[in-house]
């Protein structure tokens, strides 16, 4: 069941992990929460948000250079003693069920996050969570990472239906959520106007609350390569052997995928470079959320993860407006006509699709490509038992014929219903069904 939260502060973006942390909230066999992400996606905005709206009363403590926190938790692992510190640091009396305890910025802080382990074996009754920018990096075999004794969440920018509440369009949202394909259909005009809305303001929040409040594009822009520019100062700072190679990948994505083929060419990176110069640097990014890996597929049966071949892969980035910014992309290329369908051999909107599954499924997304043909299957993705390969076509001609024949011909026996994700309304061939790009999240909310 789907959630959908309101408060007064016309302010507040609704996010769909907040039923995620809901969930959280009420379950008997909950342990200490991690909070992932990407920086700057919203988790300190929605922990806080969640905190308030939740519990009876919430500490929050920021423990980046927080000389406090270093002391309190350098002695040892007494949760008792760190309960009555955290208590007289925030001027607020912690109660196990009522109070919502918030560790924000923990990543330099290590032993916080062991601190987890003791939280979750001696006080299992508090609410006890924890967040940080660069979290998917620490190194969970180490001995002081909680293993076992932590929930993990992970936080992604805003999805398109996100992107629809952060911009206050309840009653479209409502439309979407319906799955009254003919009505939607109805109305494609307008919601095709607000996705390439969105393939340029992109689903970081900050971004998001400035198109809102000012519509002005270039200041979206700056705020854009604003964050783009924390994230380059963040490779040096947290991998410094590795920070030049890190630049190198992070600089090629946007031009990989505006390839025929987006198969990951690691001598697009660096001529001559092979998989051993590049591989450390790609699983950095992957662990900060930057990058999403999409690896080739060898056979479409549950579990796809074991039928992943992780030598040959794509990369997408974690944001479309991201990626615009960073490629340079002009707005009026991506606002004003058809260009941004047709042109950059459908890069935006596959990226837009990695985002939006990304948000619904820890199953893997992987594609399909046979060797010396030119027949693809864009995506393949698990939705609980349902293995659905993906055609995603950026614009209304849909003549290619590789889903068909995967489906039909070389699959024949696996009884598969493919899906495309096209500028074409909904409609429903038995063995396909084809899903407006703006109706990914409904449609998959369904299966």
């Amino acid at each position: 069941m789907w959630v959908i939260f309101a408060h007064k502060n016309v302010n507040n973006m609704k996010r769909n992990i907040y039923n995620k942390l809901l969930e959280w909230k009420n379950d008997d066999y909950r342990k200490p929460l991690m909070l992932e992400g990407a920086r700057q996606v919203g988790k300190t905005f929605i922990l806080k948000q969640f905190g308030t709206s939740e519990f009876k009363n919430m500490v929050y403590v920021n423990c980046h250079r927080n000389e406090f926190i270093k002391t309190l938790f350098a002695q040892d692992f007494d949760v008792e003693r760190i309960v009555r510190g955290l208590s007289a640091f925030a001027s607020q009396t912690i109660i196990a069920g009522e109070t919502f305890v918030f560790l924000d910025e923990v990543q330099e802080e290590p032993r916080v996050v062991a601190s987890l382990k003791y939280f979750c074996e001696d006080m299992p009754e508090l609410h006890i969570t924890v967040a940080g920018s660069l979290l998917g990096l620490l190194d969970h075999e180490d001995e002081s990472f909680p293993v076992g004794k932590v929930n993990i969440l992970k936080m992604y920018p805003m999805t398109f239906e996100e992107f629809l509440g952060g911009l206050h369009k309840d009653q479209m949202l409502d439309l979407l959520r319906s799955r009254d394909w003919q009505l939607i259909d109805a109305l494609s005009v307008q919601l095709i106007e607000i996705l390439r809305q969105y393939y340029f303001v992109g689903g970081m929040p900050k971004p998001v609350k400035i198109y809102r409040e000012t519509q002005d594009l270039q200041k979206v822009r700056r705020e854009q390569n604003d964050i783009l520019d924390s994230y380059i100062r963040d490779f040096p700072k947290h991998a410094s052997a590795e920070a030049a190679k890190i630049r190198q990948v992070w600089a090629s994505v946007p031009s990989q995928l505006a390839k025929e083929n987006k198969k990951f060419i690691f001598g697009a990176v660096k001529k001559g470079a092979r998989a051993k110069d590049f591989e450390s640097a790609i699983q950095w990014l992957i662990d900060a959320g930057l990058v999403y890996k999409v690896c080739q597929n060898t056979k479409p049966v549950v579990p796809l993860k074991f039928y992943e071949d992780e030598s040959a892969f794509k990369l997408y980035m974690l944001d479309c407006g991201l990626m615009g910014a960073s490629s340079s992309t002009p707005p009026a290329k991506i606002l004003v006509g058809d260009d941004i369908f047709k042109e950059y051999k459908g890069a935006f909107t596959e990226n837009y699709v990695i985002e939006q599954l990304v948000e619904f499924t820890d199953m893997p997304i992987q594609y399909f490509s046979k060797d010396n043909s030119t027949m693809e299957i864009d995506l393949i993705v698990q939705v609980s038992a349902r293995v659905i390969p993906i055609e995603v076509k950026a614009e209304v001609n849909v003549k290619a014929k590789s889903l068909s024949t995967y489906i039909k011909e070389d699959h024949k026996e696996l009884n598969l219903k493919g899906s495309r994700f096209s500028m074409l309304p909904y409609v429903d061939q038995e063995w396909m069904e084809n899903v407006p790009l703006y109706g990914i999240s409904t449609f998959l909310r369904g299966v």
